[in-house]
């Protein structure tokens, strides 16, 4: 899994915000876009994308993309 790849697909989620506007440091949740219809669309998007269940616990506990790319990328390895 790509760090760069996962920052697309994470900005494919959101209605206004394109990938060039995100980066690793991003914290996502402070994007004026960012809602819980925006969480339960990265959390579809990860289960289609790589096959990982991600918790609503799993995003509250992520700041920045970076953390987020983190936990999916745990439980892939798990």
């Amino acid at each position: 899994m790509e760090l760069k790849d996962f920052i697309g697909k994470v900005a494919d989620q959101f209605d206004n915000t394109s990938m060039d506007q995100l980066s690793a440091d991003t914290e996502f949740k402070k994007l004026e876009d960012w809602s819980s219809l925006t969480a339960l669309s990265i959390m579809s998007m990860i289960d289609e994308e790589y096959d990982v269940m991600i918790s609503g616990e799993d995003i509250a506990n992520s700041s920045t993309i970076q953390d987020l790319f983190n936990s999916v990328n745990s439980k892939i390895k798990a």
